[in-house]
């Protein structure tokens, strides 16, 4: 069984879509295009997902697309049993001579995967089986077995984000830019995906706040523009909006990306900013860089979360910032589970 590229949502292979946009009025062409998007981080997940899939329907001779419900319950307690390799720090490479960690995929994975699958027969014009009834008890059956908790990125401390601000060299231009973006990042509960799509142009100071305009991020796909409020703090140090003018001073143009790469320059002479954009990997290595290797991009949205409901800030205003949809998501995020440091059982006034 050769592989079915159709499974895979890319504009050179799909085929499908291709004929539906091609059958299609440039108007409606235009809608079904947009409809069939996603964020660049979930269509790349999606498309090894779907790599993944077509393998394994290869290797057990089963039917990739349209797929029925014994190869769907095959494949997710295929995921739920196989182990993936894991290796710390550094996803898929290791030292010579180390072994590698390994673990049965995560909940959550197996039902991106399942997303994909079903993306992709959306894309193809399949619909899934009606009676999915033997999948579900499946995946409530992997739910026990796997656990529903989530792995989650670790939280820091407002303390241990100072201290990794004090460390930089401010004297670089990766030292102005590095302090800016974790600094926003934390303020603004961005996910990494928004900071590396950041242009200048979506920045309005005003006295009281910085208002960041977003147009479109993971839980807005329909592009109404969402702001995030960016307060002055007390000490310039680790204010987000003085650290941020400081880095836009330093850019000196006033439109484009606004989190770039650095190249290197001259023994003692200040970098030149470049104009090509920062990846979402290079902000993860960037965070780890500063914070630690425990840490990574999505602990800037974690540590706001813990740090707000530390505060007492209600779950209304986390999601105006955090721009979530659900309290669930909040109880998710927050890193409270410490039974000693968080514990209503110990102010029981005995």
């Amino acid at each position: 069984m050769s592989e079915d590229l159709s499974l895979v949502p890319s504009p050179d292979s799909n085929q499908s879509v291709s004929a539906q946009l091609a059958r299609a009025s440039a108007k409606v062409a235009g809608f079904l295009e947009a409809g069939l998007q996603g964020a660049a981080n979930t269509e790349r997940a999606y498309t090894s997902d779907l790599k993944s899939y077509v393998a394994f329907c290869q290797q057990q001779g089963l039917q990739a697309m349209p797929a029925d419900v014994d190869t769907l319950t095959e494949y997710v307690a295929y995921l739920a049993t196989e182990k993936s390799e894991l290796v710390s720090g550094n996803r898929g490479k290791k030292k010579k001579g180390q072994q590698p960690l390994t673990r049965p995929h995560a909940l959550a994975t197996i039902k991106r995967h399942l997303a994909a699958i079903r993306k992709a027969h959306q894309l193809a014009g399949h619909r899934l089986p009606a009676t999915l009834d033997a999948l579900n008890t499946v995946m409530e059956g992997i739910a026990r077995t796997l656990g529903k908790r989530q792995d989650q990125a670790p939280a820091f401390t407002v303390e241990e984000l100072k201290q990794a601000i004090r460390r930089i060299d401010l004297e670089t231009t990766a030292g102005l830019r590095d302090r800016a973006l974790l600094l926003l990042g934390f303020a603004g509960a961005f996910r990494r995906s928004e900071l590396v799509d950041l242009n200048i142009e979506q920045l309005e100071f005003t006295e009281r706040a910085l208002l960041v305009h977003l147009a479109k991020s993971k839980t807005n796909q329909y592009g109404a523009v969402e702001d995030k409020a960016i307060f002055y703090a007390p000490n310039a140090d680790f204010c987000p909006v003085r650290c941020l003018r400081a880095w836009l001073n330093l850019l000196d143009r006033t439109t484009g990306p606004l989190f770039v790469k650095i190249p290197r320059a001259a023994p003692g002479h200040m970098a030149i900013p470049s104009l090509k954009r920062l990846s979402d990997i290079s902000i993860n290595k960037l965070v780890q860089k500063r914070l630690g290797s425990a840490y990574s991009a999505h602990s800037l949205r974690v540590s706001f979360v813990t740090v707000a409901v530390l505060n007492g800030q209600s779950h209304k205003a986390i999601k105006n910032q955090t721009k979530q949809k659900t309290d669930a998501m909040i109880e998710r995020y927050t890193q409270l589970n410490n039974v000693v440091s968080y514990n209503a059982a110990q102010s029981l006034g005995l």
